[in-house]
């Protein structure tokens, strides 16, 4: 089950999704914050479930504290972001998959689910293999934009991989997006790969990248807390990718 708080009204028509929960590389989380900073987005809604932990964030030089889960929305280009700076349990995966999927239904939304795909040979000096996976007629999106299917079989773990099967079941519309990214530590360059290349062609709009790269050590200090915590949480509240010819069913 999914609550929302909402603290802002928004006017939004068939707005794209896209889903930033903490996973492999971070790439989800590190792409959904650059872009409620790039896009000024307005802070729409807290997100509780079970399984959030029910803690309270706040930000440098602010006194004001918000929910873990939160929804952010940019009337002008029909996004919302769902932003985390937390994990969800594993125990909670499948109820919190059915109530936002429910909720996306209900509002016509195009959920894009996006995963790190670990490689223990990546280098970020090149750019990061992508692809794209697809539930109900999505498959048409990534046709038109050129996003590659997968190279091999493989599996999408985590709350990703719980939402895009509930997706499925349901046969609704909805857009997995894979990137090739460091296994380790927090990856702005795949990140910025996923925006370029996907949720910009997708959601219909611009967005500066140039700062993921030209930041990229900042970044990671500022991530590497988020990231340590993911890698002790293990693969069932991390959302990565997993080829199954390596026999790692994640």
């Amino acid at each position: 089950m999914v609550e929302l708080t909402v603290q802002t009204d928004v006017s939004l028509d068939e707005p794209v999704l896209v889903e930033g929960l903490p996973g492999v590389g971070l790439v989800g989380k590190i792409a959904a914050d650059h872009l409620v900073d790039e896009l000024d987005m307005t802070y729409y809604a807290g997100v509780e479930s079970e399984g959030i932990p029910e803690v309270a964030v706040y930000e440098e030089n602010a006194r004001g504290v918000h929910p873990p889960v939160r929804m952010y929305a940019d009337e002008a280009h029909d996004v919302i972001v769902l932003q985390s700076d937390v994990p969800v349990s594993r125990t909670a995966a499948a109820g919190f998959a059915a109530g936002l999927t429910d909720w996306v239904a209900e509002r016509d939304c195009l959920p894009l689910y996006l995963s790190g795909l670990p490689n223990e040979e990546y280098d970020a000096t090149e750019v990061p293999d992508l692809y794209g996976v697809a539930s109900g007629d999505a498959e048409r999106f990534l046709a038109e934009h050129d996003i590659d299917a997968p190279a091999e079989a493989g599996l999408v773990g985590g709350p990703a991989g719980a939402l895009l099967n509930r997706a499925a079941d349901r046969d609704l519309d909805a857009v997995g997006i894979i990137a090739e990214s460091d296994p380790q530590f927090p990856d702005p360059v795949a990140a910025r790969r996923i925006i370029d290349a996907a949720i910009e062609p997708l959601a219909d709009i611009e967005v500066n990248t140039d700062e993921l790269v030209e930041k990229a050590e900042e970044i990671r200090e500022q991530k590497e807390l988020l990231a340590q915590r993911m890698q002790q949480a293990g693969e069932e509240e991390s959302s990565q990718a997993q080829p199954r010819g390596r026999g790692m069913y994640q």
